[in-house]
Parts: C-alpha cells; sequence; structure tokens
C-alpha cells in the first residue's frame, strides 16, 4: 500500500482525496447519492451536469454538499448554451474542480472557472490538443479511451496512453479513463506515468447509485461485445459516436440521426443547432433508460468493461476491491 500510495500521490493531493480514483460523469447515475458515496468512500466522485439549466445544477450541488464534506468536481459539457452561467454557478458553490467536456474549452472560459478558484480538468483526445489544452491553463487532463461507456473518441486508450503520457504527465497530472475495471490495469498505467485513473461503469452498480433496478441488471448480464459505438452515417455532418449496449434505442437513433442530418442540409437548423439536438435526444433516452426502467428503448450507455460487474455493491467495497487488486498486483511483481 506504500507503493501505491505512492504512485497515487499526485493524483490524490490533486484531488484532495484519498484514492487518485476519479469517478466518471454519468448523466442521471451521477448525482448526489452516487457522487457523495464515492468522495465519503475515498475516491473523487464529479456530478454529470449534462443538459442541466443553471438552478437545477445548484441544487444538485447543494445536495452533495449535504451529503459529504469531502471534495468532489462537476463535468460541464461546452456546448452547453449556457455554459458561462453553469460556471458561476460552481464558483459560487465554492466547487473545487470544474471538468470540461464533450469538447475543447475556450481559453477564455478557462481562465474564468480558475479566476473563480477552481481547478480546471480537460478531456484531451490527442496530443496536440493535450499542449493546447495546458497551455490554455488546463491544471490536469483526462484521456480518455475508446473503450469507454457514452460519448467516445475513436482512439484506444492503450494508444492514447502511449502517446499522451510520456509527453504531458510531467507537466500536469493526467488521468486515464476507458475500459478500465480492475486493480491491475489501474496499476499499469500509474507505473506508466498517469496521475490516477477515472472509472465510470462499474459503479453503475454501485448500491448508492439511483439507476433503476432493470438497468443495473443490463449491465449485470452485459458482456464486453455488446456495448458497441453507434455509427455516423453522413461525414459531413460530425456526430460523436456513443458506446452503449445494443438495444430497440440504439436503432431509433439512427433514424434520429438522419432526420436531424436532412434538417441540418435543408437549412432548417444551423450545425450547432442540430448537434444540440442529438445531445438532447440523447439525455432524454438516457434517462429513459436510467431513471424509468424502459431498458428496451432507453440508451443503456456502458463501457467495454460492463463485463467486469458482476454484483451491485457499495461505492466504498468496489472502491477497496480496486485498491486491493492493485496492491495485490503490486506484491505479485516483486515477488
Amino acid at each position: 500500500m506504500a507503493e501505491l500510495d505512492r504512485l497515487m500521490a499526485r493524483g490524490a493531493a490533486f484531488f484532495g482525496a484519498r484514492y487518485a480514483l476519479m469517478g466518471g460523469a454519468m448523466s442521471w447515475v451521477s448525482e448526489r447519492n452516487l457522487v457523495a458515496a464515492l468522495s465519503n468512500a475515498g475516491a473523487f466522485g464529479v456530478i454529470a451536469c449534462g443538459a442541466m439549466e443553471p438552478e437545477r445544477l445548484a441544487q444538485e450541488i447543494a445536495g452533495t454538499q449535504a451529503l459529504t464534506q469531502r471534495p468532489f468536481g462537476v463535468n460541464l459539457i461546452t456546448m452547453h448554451p449556457r455554459l458561462e452561467q453553469l460556471v458561476d454557478t460552481c464558483l459560487e458553490a465554492k466547487v473545487g474542480h470544474i471538468v470540461f467536456a464533450g469538447g475543447i474549452p475556450s481559453g477564455a472560459i478557462i481562465k474564468k472557472a480558475k479566476d473563480g478558484g477552481a481547478k480546471v480538468v480537460c478531456f484531451a483526445p490527442a496530443l496536440a490538443l493535450a499542449k493546447k489544452l495546458v497551455r490554455s491553463g488546463a491544471d490536469a487532463l483526462v484521456i480518455e479511451g475508446s473503450e469507454a461507456g457514452g460519448h467516445i473518441g475513436p482512439v484506444s486508450l492503450n494508444v492514447l496512453a502511449q502517446e499522451i503520457l510520456p509527453a504531458m504527465a510531467e507537466q500536469v497530472p493526467v488521468f486515464v479513463a476507458g475500459g478500465i475495471g480492475r486493480g491491475e490495469a489501474i496499476l499499469s498505467f500509474l507505473q506508466m506515468g498517469a496521475a490516477g485513473v477515472q472509472l465510470g461503469t462499474r459503479f453503475v452498480c454501485a448500491t448508492e447509485s439511483i439507476a433503476h433496478p432493470l438497468f443495473k441488471r443490463a449491465f449485470l448480464r452485459g458482456n464486453a461485445r455488446d456495448a458497441v459505438p453507434t455509427q455516423q452515417i453522413d461525414e459531413r455532418f460530425p456526430v460523436i459516436p456513443v458506446r452503449a449496449l445494443v438495444n430497440a434505442g440504439t436503432k431509433r437513433f439512427m433514424a434520429h440521426q438522419a432526420e436531424v442530418l436532412a434538417k441540418f442540409q435543408s437549412g432548417e437548423l444551423t450545425k450547432e443547432a442540430a448537434q444540440l439536438d442529438i445531445e438532447h435526444f440523447w439525455a432524454g433516452a438516457l434517462r429513459r433508460a436510467v431513471i424509468d426502467g424502459d431498458v428496451e428503448n432507453g440508451s443503456l450507455m456502458a463501457g467495454q468493461s460492463v463485463g467486469m460487474v458482476d454484483r451491485e455493491a457499495p461505492a466504498a467495497e468496489i472502491i477497496a476491491e480496486l485498491i486491493g487488486q492493485a496492491a495485490a498486483a503490486l506484491v505479485r511483481r516483486a515477488a
């Protein structure tokens, strides 16, 4: 544990947490109950703002603060039309870490967050963008591979880690994400230079997760090969792929994407409005699955680590298992 603590020290200190384990921001799942449970158990919980309006986000932050005295962060989607107001909401509530996702945040919005006292974490899908984000003031980076659930990039974590960690890990803390489900993998990335890891899928079936029992059951039954990305139907209108368990909702999205594309091509929707329309589709589809339990027509966003989700357990127990696996792997490697 002493060696594992040493490897996690930089990431843990950055978050103010016991462990350098960051909760992935999953819309409708990463709300006050799971976020507080993760932080209370020594990890770093992150609220998924998603499509929330500022007033709703303020309520969620306050609700989380009522459940934990430990640090937690808020994940904001850069394409949200009220991004500046959402940053203000976080700063007014004294949130210590703001995570920008879903796009590259402007230097101005990064500066606004930092000037307000928050540490800024950004997702870097490529080395050139990682360097740009650090120049713009990002305090830490997340590199997320295509194995992750939800919105994904085209490159696997295995490749991204080899490309970005040697170049960036000394400059800022770099956290890795995508398909991580066991402590042995966590250890390997720490030894490569990562400051810590982000996990989402493993925590969907935490006891504290408010996800519907049918949503959790889909995860317990799912395998890595069941979590596949959506397809882009026209390169003139780029849509970020979403990895999810295949169901009728996946097919419905393809039809919806075609409808939005037609409106964009006819001039009825701007590119930004069309992309926002698709984001709203996913927010609604995810809510139907997570909250209502409609696992046939809703979205079952899941990473390829879903096959390692084998039971429902408290967040603290899942974290202890991951840490135990990493520590045991260190012992074996030292033998």
